[in-house]
This record gives C-alpha cells, sequence and structure tokens, in this order.
C-alpha cells in the first residue's frame, strides 16, 4: 500500500477526508479531527492522539477505537482517497 499511496499523499488530502467525514458523520469527525497522522503501511493507517492530551485531562479518546467510527473514516478515506484502509489508533 505504501507505493501505491504515501503517507504524504493522505496528509496532504487529510482535510478533504475529514470535510467528507463531518458531512457523513459529525460524532466521528469530532473523535478523528485532533488526530495525528503517524504512518500508512501494509493498507493500515496508524493514528496518534497524543497531542491531544494538551487539550486537557477531562479528554478520553478511547471513542476513536470504537469499530462503527472506524469503519466512518475508513470509508470516508475509501470515498475521498479512492483506496481501502485500515483505521489503526495508537
Amino acid at each position: 500500500m505504501e507505493d501505491a499511496l504515501s503517507i504524504i499523499r493522505v496528509k496532504q488530502r487529510w482535510n478533504e477526508v475529514l470535510d467528507f467525514l463531518e458531512r457523513s458523520n459529525r460524532t466521528a469527525w469530532l473523535v478523528y479531527f485532533d488526530a495525528r497522522l503517524v504512518s500508512l503501511s501494509d493498507g493500515a493507517l496508524h493514528l496518534s492522539f497524543a497531542d491531544a492530551a494538551k487539550l486537557g485531562g477531562a479528554h478520553d479518546f478511547s471513542a476513536a477505537r470504537k469499530p462503527h467510527l472506524q469503519s466512518e473514516l475508513e470509508a470516508a478515506c475509501r470515498e475521498v482517497l479512492g483506496v481501502e484502509l485500515k483505521i489503526v489508533c495508537d
């Protein structure tokens, strides 16, 4: 997958992915809008929420691991980027 689509290309189009996600599922958008794209390998897009901790201790980002929200982001990636990606939240 790295050959067909690079992490740089995903980062370049990430706002489009988020815009699509906001229109299709605002809850999923709220979960993922602050995610940091870490890596792309073997069809898996790895996201981190480490920077989100600076926003305050009361936030719980475990929602990012919920399968139905991950599938919404995967659908947005498929629609915007034209490829199947598996979302992995580190």
